[in-house]
């Protein structure tokens, strides 16, 4: 195909448009309607013209043979929007620090110290961190307010040794993974965090950022599709926001269906601020604190 060919579009047929929307919708669950018509085009006839391909019929063939696998997580890779930031929805994060996170240190104290919080969509990272630095913040509170429960280590670590902390991030963006895991982040992407957060959980490197290892050690970084049946189990919380909004009703459903199996009992669920489970489940109930909203699940589920 010539340079020239490649600098033109190439048409989408409809029969062309149905195939290539199935095979996304079966293969993440990402479902694109007249409305994000417009976004999907501009992303197939990119990766048309990188692949070098003079048709979408040739590239559905690529995306489906045996040595496709690689372009089809290119393509799902540029289908998705890695809009994120720190502290993003802070009256959420309120609720999250001030009552999730009290109510489980609480009921978990004597039984089983254990916290296991999954980041579902984590982007570039910015998302698990801040939870990981809630999660510290949360525990040296309480250390200030009941010194007797722990006993004195120094250094001191984030998570008192008595806990077991574990956060997980997943993505189906191995760029967007691997800049998380890198941990480095620009002046602009600092932007509104809190001075504070900056001394204790980053040194500055030239001028960026770079998370300190004790705090990139709380967190694990892997690829997860959410499409798939086996999700990560046993989470006291899921953070899944701003991704629901790409799936369809049917999609959302299941999706928070298997969410509900990932948690342990009385486990918290905590989506987008745009993003409800109205109408789409009765085994959450919602939690309402200062603007910012969370799902619990109920008791009497099953």
């Amino acid at each position: 195909m010539s340079q020239a060919a490649t600098a033109t579009q190439v048409s989408l047929s409809e029969s062309e448009l149905r195939l290539l929307r199935t095979l996304i919708y079966e293969e993440c669950g990402m479902y694109f309607d007249s409305r994000r018509y417009d976004f999907l085009h501009d992303k197939l006839q990119r990766r048309l013209r990188e692949c070098r391909l003079d048709s979408f019929y040739s590239y559905y063939r690529l995306l489906t043979s045996d040595g496709g696998r690689q372009e089809l997580a290119k393509l799902l890779e540029n289908l998705t929007v890695n809009e994120t930031s720190f502290f993003r929805n802070k009256a959420q994060l309120e609720l999250f620090r001030k009552h999730i996170l009290e109510d489980l240190i609480r009921r978990k104290q004597q039984r089983d110290p254990t916290l296991r919080i999954w980041s579902a969509g984590c982007s570039t990272g910015q998302e698990p961190y801040t939870i990981a630095m809630l999660v510290a913040e949360a525990f040296a509170a309480r250390f200030l307010w009941n010194p007797g429960e722990y006993k004195p280590v120094y250094p001191k670590p984030l998570v008192p040794t008595t806990w077991k902390v574990e956060i997980l991030a997943s993505d189906i963006s191995y760029g967007a993974l691997r800049a998380a895991q890198e941990g480095i982040y620009s002046e602009h992407h600092m932007a509104g965090m809190d001075y504070n957060y900056r001394l204790r959980h980053f040194d500055k490197v030239g001028d960026r950022y770079a998370v300190k290892k004790a705090l990139r050690e709380m967190i694990q970084f892997d690829f997860h599709n959410l499409k798939a049946e086996y999700l990560p189990q046993s989470n006291d919380v899921i953070f899944c926001r701003n991704v629901m909004m790409y799936f369809d009703e049917a999609e959302q459903k299941r999706l928070v269906g298997k969410f509900f199996r990932c948690l342990n009992p009385g486990g918290y669920l905590l989506v987008g601020h745009a993003e409800s489970l109205l109408g789409l489940t009765d085994k959450f109930n919602l939690i309402y604190r200062d603007t910012g909203t969370a799902y619990q699940q109920a008791e009497e589920a099953s």
